[in-house]
């Protein structure tokens, strides 16, 4: 399913992701590769790179370079998203991917069009899945829970059905599920 230049690159990713002094994006680059395995099992190449490099580099910039509020942090998370789409088209480039391919992976990491990509769509349900499996009792213990709640109904709305029938599946600890069932409705 893959070649050289895809082992190249996840390497490469890899090696950027754990200069990460938390130590927190090597694995969730791999978090996000076995979700998007699992939602896509014949997931392309650059789907499969851009899930690597979600948050490549990440920790280069801090939240607190950017405004407080809302309008500071979608800014930071715009221009997150420039970063990782840089990083990973100049990795693919050194391991031998052409234009078409860099532009592919690009597009997936910066979320354009993802109502008409199923690809994109895939990234997203992935990255709604790691927070939920891996981050969300953590979030949720320093979160006040109406906020929790609807932080839960906005990456609720940006799931695909099969995501969401993946997210009831995990094992939530009881508070975690209350706070589902608040965002859900039920």
């Amino acid at each position: 399913m893959t070649g050289s230049g895809y082992d190249a690159a996840s390497a490469a990713i890899d090696r950027a992701n754990a200069e990460d002094p938390k130590n927190d994006e090597l694995l969730y680059g791999r978090r996000m590769v076995d979700w998007v395995r699992k939602l896509a099992p014949g997931a392309s190449e650059e789907l499969l790179l851009a899930a690597r490099a979600q948050h490549v580099r990440r920790w280069t910039v801090p939240r607190s370079t950017y405004p407080d509020g809302r309008s500071g942090y979608l800014r930071w998370r715009e221009g997150l998203k420039k970063l990782h789409a840089d990083a990973l088209a100049a990795i693919m480039t050194e391991a031998g991917y052409g234009a078409g391919a860099v532009a592919k992976a690009r597009s997936l990491l910066v979320r354009k069009n993802l109502a008409d990509d199923a690809e994109g769509q895939t990234l997203e349900d992935a990255a709604c899945l790691v927070f939920l499996q891996f981050e969300f009792p953590g979030f949720s213990a320093k979160t006040e829970p109406d906020k929790m709640v609807d932080i839960l109904r906005k990456s609720w709305a940006k799931m695909s059905p099969a995501a969401r029938d993946r997210a009831l599946e995990l094992p939530l600890a009881p508070a975690e599920l209350n706070l589902v069932k608040r965002a859900l409705g039920k």
